[in-house]
């Protein structure tokens, strides 16, 4: 048989190896024996194989001749390739020193060749025995080579086929139970491989569907504990990790299967993943169902998140009323800060909610908690006027919920990714409090007391007000209600953004193709604005400074850690999310988005907009630098929100006016 290996690899010495240094290097193989379950045949050829190597390579004239060869295989077109002609006595010890030699993946390849008829050797023979001792380390050895280049998928397949091999030969045991155990070890990492695959990629998704509902099912559920290979403190951050490439479809389906068999942490999830496909994709009806989940679950302390609910679905005063009766007297004093409309304050907390614990996490979701959109959409508004009709709503009845359902805890599972604005219980790790009661709810993140300027935190984006459409006015009032509420609030000044939530960790580095860096990676910083009463001129250096950096981000930079000095949490948070998307694909992105013209159409002590025209183009490109999207240039009409913050300016939303 052909080996495919040269004679300085299979030995092991370097091509500039001396006669002396390969002699040395032929002792100390032979002193270091293979595996011990390999017969005395076995070990004598691989002994022989390699005194063979080392002659050749100690004699001048046979070794000069031999590095002719091998240069004139290099200097041919690649199709050639260097091998060693053995004969079929010493095939076991060969494939042994190719496994030895770095290449386990060809000496599975070829072991497991010649156990396949018609050349398998005789049944319980020792070559046999030999041949499936050496498959099943070589595919082990190639597995975990696989593992360390990130290749799970690809290294669990090569597992499955050494074990099916070994399980039809009857031999190694012990072999296959380490492989099964790696493969367990594997899951995870699989699951991660298959579902960062892109959305067209349906069949290997669904694979990964399937494993991550069986990795849950072995640990007993969410909250369980019963994987041994597994423990909680290394499936919470998993979890939490794995969310990112879910889309809201598979987030509901798979959390509403996992509730059916009484898990809570699922049933939990599955509302807000309700919660947030019927607000982005202006489908209350959805947010009705989870609305209705959270009522049948007859816990203690969700008011609060009733009350949004509720007021998503137009029932204002059924909104105030839960809010009144659950929110701790922090929350309510936060909300008064925000306005002095006690419907304000629920659009406030609302909107806040949203941005926090809703809208974040799904692959194929980005939408911004604009209430006066969503309440302005047609088909929100259709299902608040059949809703009136079909049922008579009185705004003034509470929800059964809150009028003495029975209470019943959490379980202590850490529900990933949801940092509480309004927290359910303590058990799911969201703000500390003891295990089987509710805490307190506490304040959104970033406000405290000290709030009291009635300023609106940035998560509620400043837009342009809508004005009621008369369409709109022959829908419920409760309607006409909130959108004049958002508006009183958009009137307010920003009072200071909380500070960013951590993004959650990559599984890989994102590529950086290799491209003319932007020009924020040409040396241009963060330049903070200042000035009291800033003028168009400086206002449009601050866009481009956020317009390079943004350029910058996306092309695979990392965000610079002072960019909340010249913008707030919500437009970093929609970059954050843009650029883990792309990394999540292997891709990244070229903008080219140039300021033709900026005038201010608002000039305030603590409020800038400001009307801008772009000339704009981008390209999109893999892992490899190749394009496989463009945008070809165009004119742009956007709108941006500056708020006053301290001393600095910082942007605080954008507004497509095309």
């Amino acid at each position: 048989m052909d080996l495919p290996i040269d004679h300085f690899r299979l030995l092991g010495v370097p091509p500039a190896a001396d006669a002396q240094g390969v002699l040395r290097t032929l002792q100390s193989r032979l002193d270091r024996l293979p595996h011990g379950g390999f017969t005395p045949e076995t070990v004598k050829a691989r002994a022989e194989l390699l005194r063979a190597s080392a002659d050749l390579l100690s004699d001048a004239d046979r070794r000069t001749a031999y590095e002719a060869e091998l240069t004139s295989l290099a200097d041919s077109d690649g199709s050639l390739q260097p091998a060693l002609e053995i004969a079929t006595t010493r095939q076991v010890g060969g494939l042994v020193l190719l496994m030895e030699g770095g290449q386990p993946m060809e000496a599975f390849e070829l072991a497991s060749r010649s156990l396949q008829p018609p050349q398998s050797p005789t049944l319980g023979s020792g070559r046999e025995a030999d041949l499936s001792l050496l498959a099943g380390l070589a595919c082990l050895a190639a597995a975990s080579e696989l593992e360390e280049q990130r290749r799970f998928e690809a290294a669990a397949r090569l597992l499955h086929q050494g074990l099916q091999l070994l399980q039809r030969l009857g031999r190694q045991p012990d072999l296959r139970e380490t492989m099964h155990a790696q493969l367990e070890h594997l899951t995870p990492y699989r699951v991660l491989d298959l579902l960062s695959r892109d959305l067209v990629a349906g069949v290997e998704r669904q694979e990964g569907l399937t494993l991550l509902e069986q990795l849950v099912q072995r640990r007993g559920g969410l909250e369980g504990d019963g994987d041994p290979h597994f423990p909680s403190q290394d499936f919470q951050p998993f979890f939490h990790q794995i969310r990112a490439f879910l889309t809201v479809q598979e987030q509901v389906d798979l959390f509403s299967r996992w509730a059916a068999a009484s898990s809570d942490a699922a049933d939990f999830l599955a509302t807000i993943a309700l919660t947030a496909s019927g607000f982005a994709q202006r489908k209350p009806e959805r947010i009705a169902e989870a609305r209705n989940r959270l009522q049948r679950s007859g816990r203690e302390g969700i008011e609060p998140l009733l009350a949004n609910l509720h007021l998503l679905l137009g029932e204002a005063d059924t909104a105030r009323t839960c809010f009144d009766l659950g929110a701790s007297q922090e929350l309510k004093a936060w909300a008064a800060g925000k306005s002095d409309d006690p419907l304000g304050q629920l659009c406030a907390y609302c909107s806040d909610w949203l941005v926090r614990d809703v809208l974040p996490g799904y692959r194929d979701l980005e939408a911004e908690p604009d209430l006066v959109a969503y309440f302005s959409d047609r088909d929100v508004v259709a299902y608040v006027e059949r809703e009136d009709q079909r049922r008579g709503r009185s705004y003034l009845s509470a929800p059964a919920a809150a009028e003495g359902a029975e209470s019943t805890s959490f379980p202590a599972f850490d529900v990933p990714g949801l940092p509480g604005t309004v927290a359910p219980p303590a058990p799911l790790g969201l703000d500390g409090g003891a295990a089987g009661g509710f805490a307190p709810l506490p304040l959104p993140a970033g406000a405290t007391d000290s709030d009291d300027d009635g300023e609106l935190d940035d998560e509620v984006p400043l837009r342009w007000p809508v004005p009621p459409r008369p369409w709109l006015l022959a829908g419920g009032a409760a309607l006409v209600l909130v959108l004049g509420a958002v508006w009183v609030l958009r009137q307010r000044h920003n009072s200071p953004p909380p500070a960013p939530a951590p993004a959650p960790p990559v599984v890989a580095p994102a590529p950086t193709p290799a491209t003319p860096a932007p020009r924020a990676a040409q040396g241009l910083g963060i330049t903070p604005l200042t000035a009291t009463r800033p003028d168009a001129a400086q206002v449009r250096r601050l866009l481009e400074n956020w317009l390079a950096v943004k350029s910058g981000v996306l092309a695979g930079e990392p965000i610079p850690e002072d960019l909340d000095r010249i913008a707030r949490e919500g437009p970093m948070a929609l970059l954050t999310r843009e650029r883990r998307g792309d990394a999540a694909r292997g891709q990244t992105q070229q903008l080219d988005a140039r300021i033709t013209d900026l005038s201010l159409s608002e000039s305030g002590p603590r409020r800038i907009v400001a009307i801008a025209r772009l000339r704009y183009s981008d390209r999109r490109l893999d892992a490899n630098g190749k394009v496989v999207e463009t945008t070809a240039p165009m004119e742009l009409r956007n709108g941006y929100v500056f708020g006053r913050d301290g001393d600095s300016w910082r942007l605080a939303a954008t507004q497509s006016l095309n």
